[in-house]
């Protein structure tokens, strides 16, 4: 039991950590400084929200996760070509951070249907799940708003 909770928070922490990495990405390329500072402020955001099931995983006797996974590797490696192909096209960011925000919203949904987590630990992932749904309805409002003024 212990094994499938440590193996459902470290797929979190990974969810965590390919949206810090995919952030700080996404800011590099923006060329609005207020889109910069966003993705800056959700990168950290990210990343304190890996530390607490990390802490988790060890109660739990586990080795947690400390980076990304392969697939959000191989999205930030997107974003940076999609940010080089479209001249770090600002809307161009934008939908990549809903793609991820989406990706991750999907990860927190299959955790919570597993049915392994504990209850202790189904408040945490409830309130990091919401948290994954402001920043997908903030990005797809600044993205629509970008859509009207071009």
């Amino acid at each position: 039991m212990s094994n499938d909770v440590i193996a459902v928070l470290n797929d979190l922490i990974e969810t965590c950590k390919d949206g810090e990495y995919g952030f700080r990405a996404s800011a590099d390329h923006v060329l609005r400084p207020e889109l910069r500072s966003l993705f800056e402020l959700r990168a950290d955001e990210c990343a304190l929200s890996a530390r607490e099931p990390q802490g988790h995983v060890i109660d739990l006797g586990g080795e947690p996760e400390t980076g990304g996974s392969t697939l959000g590797a191989v999205h930030r490696g997107w974003v940076a070509a999609r940010g080089t192909l479209v001249k770090h096209s600002d809307l161009a960011m934008l939908e990549e951070c809903e793609r991820g925000e989406d990706a991750a919203l999907d990860r927190y949904r299959t955790a919570l249907a597993s049915g392994v987590l504990p209850e202790s630990l189904l408040p945490i992932v409830r309130r990091q799940m919401a948290g994954v749904q402001r920043n997908l309805d903030q990005i797809k409002q600044l993205r629509d708003k970008l859509r009207e003024s071009q």
